[in-house]
């Protein structure tokens, strides 16, 4: 049947035939601006509410976790500042993009010049970026962003105000703010009339704009197994709480911003933190409280809330996780990691089963190259450079915690292990993380378990290859 449609008929035809994507859209309640803000705090384990610890207060974070997505198994790929940052910003493993450590002072990694940074890509893809609070890569060239916010970044309530005058500026653009916070990292000094004389986190008598200081006593913290029950320990965990209680108040201050600019319902919260705790035993090794970090995410279009997912990411993951959010995920790249995007409301998404990691630099005195595989069960560490002692940062060997187990022998224990056990360590550490979750017992050294010992070798050999690590030498001399 031929219909002979008049001018205006065809064109309010044709008006509607167009605009059907977009009455989709509307239906739907999507927004084409998508926005993002990756938040990253300095040294933070596991330690909130919701992941299980009934003391410490984070009713912000736990409120993200409630509205969006909970990663119980997420992972640093280098337990560094900079050489995390680097991989954050980057997707690719940091002994690939050759940030291999530090990037302040003396220590001056940075990474190749003709790299591309999420940062970059996005400015490409229309976005405005702006980053606020601790930066901690370089070049510059390759980790640009179009505004640095200033603020303190131990005040994160003042710079999520800072951060919000930004928005402001042009609110019709998609942005991407990167916030980073210096707590919890340790500070300098000691608490001044506390006992047992911890570090202070950060935390100081008088406070910080806006922020409503949250204490914790000694006797009431959770003591996790890796470290040593003791006072002075109980005593630094309630100052690291306390700092943990004052970033979640900065989290809400942003959280509420963004309602008040009408930018919650299309702004993906990311919540990270670099690597794990600032302890012996967690920063700096690839041991799992060095390793695992929170990772918590609110895409505001996700169909799911609240959901635990037990994917196995990693930070190699978040540069292509946010490019594929922002529809600007490009075909071709140095990329290594891949996005999560589409898991993030499944439970138990199929394919997500290992995860590597690779570190190589803290600061310049500390090389002490490792290679991890962490499938479910089983855990694999090379430690390439085995026969030199392991060497501390500047920070984690002042610790308190540390000093005061390490004046009282090798032998004494620091957690699980003695001393002399985590300074002096083997070859290769294998663990069965189902039954020891602490990684107390080297199978590696075991008869019995040669077969998984060599079937994990050879899977890390072969990501070495893929990744281009050009520690994989090791393999063959020294």
């Amino acid at each position: 049947m031929n219909v002979r449609l008049g001018n205006k008929t065809l064109f309010a035809a044709t008006l509607a035939v167009l605009c059907l994507p977009l009455l989709g859209l509307a239906e739907k309640g999507e927004k084409t601006q998508k926005n993002v803000i990756l938040f990253v705090t300095d040294d933070q384990g596991q330690d909130a509410g919701c992941y299980g610890n009934p003391v410490i207060q984070t009713p912000n974070m736990d409120a993200i976790a409630a509205d969006g997505t909970r990663f119980d198994l997420a992972f640093c790929t280098t337990a560094s500042c900079s050489a995390s940052r680097s991989v954050i910003l980057t997707g690719m493993y940091n002994h690939a993009n050759g940030h291999y450590g530090h990037e302040h002072s003396y220590h001056k990694f940075s990474a190749y010049p003709q790299l591309k940074s999420l940062p970059v890509y996005l400015e490409d893809a229309g976005y405005r970026t702006a980053r606020i609070g601790k930066y901690h890569v370089a070049p510059e060239k390759v980790f640009h962003f179009q505004s640095f916010l200033k603020g303190n970044s131990r005040s994160p309530v003042e710079m999520a105000d800072y951060s919000a005058e930004w928005i402001k500026e042009n609110p019709d653009q998609p942005f991407f703010l990167y916030f980073c916070t210096s707590d919890p990292h340790r500070s300098g000094g000691t608490v001044p009339g506390a006992k047992h004389n911890p570090n202070p986190f950060g935390n100081r008598p008088q406070g910080y704009p806006g922020v409503e200081e949250v204490t914790y006593e000694p006797e009431d913290v959770v003591v996790p197994p890796y470290l040593p029950d003791t006072p002075v320990c109980r005593a630094e965990l309630a100052q690291y709480y306390q700092s943990v209680s004052r970033i979640d108040q900065g989290l809400g201050k942003l959280i509420s911003h963004l309602k008040e600019l009408g930018k919650w319902e299309n702004t993906m919260i990311i919540y990270i933190s670099d690597h794990g705790i600032a302890f012996p035993g967690g920063k700096t090794t690839t041991y799992e409280p060095g390793l695992r970090s929170p990772c918590l995410v609110r895409n505001p279009f996700q169909k799911e809330r609240g959901n635990v997912c037990d994917a196995m990411v990693s930070w190699i993951d978040l540069t292509p996780t946010i490019l594929d959010y922002a529809g600007a995920l490009p075909k071709k790249s140095t990329i290594q990691g891949r996005s999560f995007l589409e898991v993030m409301d499944q439970e138990k998404p199929k394919g997500w089963d290992e995860i590597y990691a690779s570190h190589t630099f803290h600061e310049i005195t500390m090389y002490y190259p490792m290679r991890v595989l962490r499938e479910r069960q089983y855990k694999l560490i090379w430690n390439i450079a085995y026969p030199l002692p392991y060497p501390f940062a500047s920070d984690l060997w002042a610790a308190p915690t540390f000093q005061d187990r390490y004046q009282q022998g090798l032998d004494t224990y620091y957690g699980k292990r003695t001393v002399g056990d985590y300074m002096q360590r083997p070859e290769f550490e294998l663990y069965d993380l189902v039954d020891d979750p602490h990684e107390s017992r080297n199978l590696a050294l075991e008869s019995g378990y040669t077969q998984i010992l060599e079937r994990m070798k050879a899977k890390l050999k072969n990501f070495q290859e893929k990744a281009k690590d050009p520690w994989i030498l090791k393999w063959e001399y020294e």
